[in-house]
Parts: structure tokens; C-alpha cells; sequence
């Protein structure tokens, strides 16, 4: 039985569920990018036709939402990754510059259903509803699961690792080409968080007793800390990604 997949304007009551089955797989200094924190509640009334919800008898097994923005299809005029095409997408939506392509903002499923292909079909439901708006390309600043494993690797060599197959040792990044997606190059500065050492220790769960850049448990770059100034500061490659 395939999940049943609703928008968070037709269900408004699945907010709370929402956050309580698809947040916790994230690492809490994510929720600090100032950029997202100013934007996004434009982008759910914007865009409420591509915030998704899979609902399995009646209860959110996974979930994803995505913007619309005006893209000309050459790399070199990629937004600057995650903050960039919600940037972009808000302006132009608020400037009536019609859009022409669709870029994933983020995708979750619930851990007791990892495995069972729901990221995919979230994604599969996105480009489906591209198609019907009209749009005529997806994108997506992909964050790949397993990077935050190699912290000190950059995005442009991670992007080349493949298994024996061909494919790559990514899972998110597999699925994304399962379903006939390419990559297409890094997105540096995707998503910047910036805090306090108060903040960041908090955000972290460890302490930070000296300047110096550090691995941080679910960061896929690593974290810039200057404690003589009390700041620190993470900025967030991505991958961006074209489905055909």
C-alpha cells in the first residue's frame, strides 16, 4: 500500500507530528542557520504546494518540502546553495518573477521507516508536483548522510567516491540518482550558522577550550571557533544536484 501524501495546508494538524517524527534526525546547530530562521515561515505560505507529508495510517513516515525559483540551467548560475535559493525564492516570489524550476530544500523520514525507499518517493512526489506547476527542471543542494563522517574531505572529492558498481557510496546521493538525478558541483557556503562558544558548546554537546576549527558530531565542514572574539562559525557545503 503506497503512503498517502498530503500537503501541511491541507493538514494543518500535522504540524506538531511533523516536527516531532522529522526533526530529531538532525543536528540541532542546523536550526540556527539566520537565513532559514527568517525565511521559511514565507516559504510555507508561498510554496504550500510543495511542503509534503507521507502519512501511513494516518500517522508521518516522512516528509519534504522544496521552493520554486527562476533558474537558467547553467552551473555558473546556481544560487549559493541552500540559503541562496530560499533567498532567491522568497525575492522573486515577492518581486512576481515567475519561476521555472523546483529546488529541494530538505527531505526526512521517520528512523522506525528508514530503509523502505520513503526518501525517494518524497522526492518522487516533488517532481510530480513540479511537473503539474508548470516548472521545468529539479534541483537540489543535496546534504549527503554519510559526510559528516569525513569532515576534512572536501565536497568536490567526496562527490567522486563510488562503490564497485559505479554507484555512489552516498546513500541520499544514490537515491537522488536512482531517480535520475546528476550531480553538478559543490555548494559552498550553503548553510551558515554563526552563535556564541555558549551557543555553539550547547549545539554541540562538547566544549571548546581553544580557538582552532573542530569536527563536530553531525557537521559536514568543520566548525571555526575564535574564543578570544566568543564566536563561532560553520559554514555548510553541499551538493547540488539536477533530476532530469
Amino acid at each position: 500500500m503506497h503512503p498517502r501524501i498530503v500537503t501541511t495546508a491541507d493538514r494543518p494538524d500535522l504540524d506538531e507530528q511533523g516536527k516531532a517524527v522529522l526533526l530529531p534526525g538532525w543536528p540541532e546547530f542546523i536550526f540556527h542557520d539566520q537565513v532559514s530562521a527568517d525565511l521559511i515561515g514565507r516559504a510555507a505560505e508561498y510554496f504550500p504546494l510543495f511542503d509534503l507529508r507521507l502519512l501511513e495510517d494516518g500517522v508521518i513516515i516522512a516528509g519534504g518540502w522544496a521552493v520554486a525559483l527562476r533558474w537558467n540551467g547553467t552551473v555558473g548560475e546556481l544560487p549559493a546553495g541552500y540559503d541562496g535559493a530560499l533567498a532567491a525564492a522568497i525575492t522573486e516570489h515577492e518581486s512576481a518573477v515567475p519561476p521555472d524550476t523546483l529546488c529541494v530544500m530538505a527531505a526526512a523520514v521517520d528512523s522506525r521507516s528508514q530503509g523502505a525507499g520513503l526518501g525517494g518517493q518524497v522526492l518522487t512526489a516533488l517532481r510530480s508536483r513540479a511537473t503539474q506547476a508548470g516548472l521545468e527542471r529539479m534541483i537540489a543542494p543535496v546534504r549527503p548522510v554519510l559526510k559528516a563522517r569525513y569532515p576534512l574531505t572536501p565536497m568536490e572529492n567526496y562527490a567522486r567516491w563510488t562503490r564497485e558498481d559505479g554507484s555512489h557510496v552516498d546513500p541520499w546521493i544514490r537515491t537522488h540518482q536512482r531517480l535520475g538525478a546528476s550531480i553538478l558541483c559543490p555548494a559552498p557556503r550553503s548553510m551558515v550558522v554563526t552563535g556564541t562558544i555558549a551557543e555553539w558548546e550547547e549545539w554541540a554537546g562538547m566544549a571548546f577550550p581553544e580557538t582552532g576549527r573542530y569536527v563536530v558530531p553531525g557537521a559536514l565542514d568543520l566548525v571555526e571557533i575564535d574564543v578570544e572574539k566568543d564566536h563561532g562559525a560553520y559554514a555548510e557545503t553541499n551538493l547540488w544536484m539536477r533530476h532530469a
